[in-house]
């Protein structure tokens, strides 16, 4: 009996470990459980706040103008070559082409920003850089339009104005010239638009002597067109400017053209291309064209963006027409989040031209526009 009943307690025993048991790996499962959803729900929370965050400084910033072209307090960040090749998140790059658009103005370090504090948790640590693309003209082709379209591009960032580096001040060194570049990160582009590089002569070399990797944009027009504007630009000017006419023949006669007078000079393209091909091979050199520029700007933009290694960011989109000025204008841009045109000047009104005037000038042209044609293998089709 006594075996009985100890039997019987046995069995009662291991019951209550068994349902113990079970009772400790349920509450060990359910707590594992929730412990793990607490943390996922924490880890989604940070983010959403960081990315709040982030959202929150490229709104306030995106109104600020490029100023980069004032020459700053050397920054402990700075480097003495050209940017990297790695590429980092759009949405990262764009954060620095708001934030950075005010850097380099009478401040000691940004390492003491606090808009850079985030950007230095993401592991980006803006920087001056040399170009490692330059828009070098043509003068009067469409190179303003070309810089403020390609800018839109988060990946890219270009000094403001013209720095006239390798023309005018080669003198004061490399350590100047990236002092006039904007502030990137890895990953980003540096470009600088000067259109006086393509015809001044030592320019090529002193570019290549710079990056031999360096890439090169060149917009250009119909030679008699581009004249034509040059013209109309200096006479707006200069109101007692002598008539065209005057200007780009000898003695009044349109049988001799003055190939002196600058803006007939500037339009002999192949001259000046002759150059640069000495020193970088055509596969760093794109050309675009002014007329389409105009016409068609996503297009153009398009083969920029291809031809800079950029995903194509910038598209019809960004462009509307203005009948009134017969040029593209941007629905937003760097400086602006509002639409708008790229200035008064830009399409403004040529004066009336005799037509026999244009017509010389075109038979003087057509013998250089097909050589210009054949360096470049892109017929433009010029009158």
């Amino acid at each position: 009996m006594y075996m009985s009943i100890w039997c019987h307690n046995l069995n009662l025993s291991s019951r209550s470990l068994a349902i113990a048991l079970v009772v400790c790996v349920t509450l060990v499962y359910f707590s594992y459980s929730f412990n793990a959803c607490l943390f996922a729900s924490i880890t989604r929370t940070l983010q959403q706040s960081n990315l709040r965050n982030l959202l929150t400084l490229q709104q306030q910033q995106r109104n600020e103008t490029d100023k980069s072209n004032s020459t700053p307090s050397p920054s402990p960040t700075e480097t003495a070559s050209g940017t990297g090749s790695s590429s980092v998140p759009l949405f990262s790059v764009s954060i620095l082409n708001a934030t950075s658009a005010g850097l380099g103005h009478g401040m000691p370090s940004i390492d003491g920003a606090p808009k850079y504090q985030m950007l230095r948790q993401q592991g980006l640590r803006p920087s001056r850089h040399l170009p490692d693309t330059l828009i070098i003209g043509v003068k009067k082709s469409g190179t303003r339009a070309l810089l403020e379209f390609i800018r839109l591009h988060p990946d890219v960032r270009a000094a403001g104005s013209e720095v006239h580096f390798f023309d005018r001040h080669y003198q004061r060194g490399l350590r100047w010239y990236r002092h006039h570049m904007p502030y990137t990160i890895e990953g980003q582009i540096t470009m600088e638009k000067t259109p006086s590089y393509f015809v001044t002569k030592e320019v090529p070399q002193r570019v290549y002597h710079m990056n031999t990797a360096t890439k090169l944009l060149i917009v250009v027009r119909d030679p008699v067109t581009r004249a034509i504007s040059d013209y109309t630009q200096a006479a707006s000017k200069k109101a007692d400017m002598k008539r065209f006419e005057q200007l780009a023949f000898v003695n009044g006669s349109y049988s001799v053209v003055d190939t002196n007078w600058g803006p007939v000079k500037i339009g002999v393209y192949a001259r000046y291309l002759e150059r640069w091909l000495l020193y970088f091979p055509l596969s760093q050199l794109l050309f675009i064209s002014g007329e389409r520029l105009i016409m068609d700007p996503a297009y153009e933009i398009g083969r920029v963006q291809d031809f800079l290694g950029l995903k194509r960011v910038v598209t019809e989109k960004h462009f509307y027409f203005n009948a009134t000025k017969g040029f593209p204008c941007l629905f937003k841009s760097e400086a602006r989040s509002t639409p708008h045109c790229l200035g008064k000047t830009k399409g403004r009104n040529h004066p009336h031209i005799d037509v026999n005037a244009i017509e010389r000038l075109r038979e003087f042209y057509r013998p250089f526009n097909n050589k210009f044609y054949q360096l470049t293998g892109i017929n433009f089709a010029w009158p």
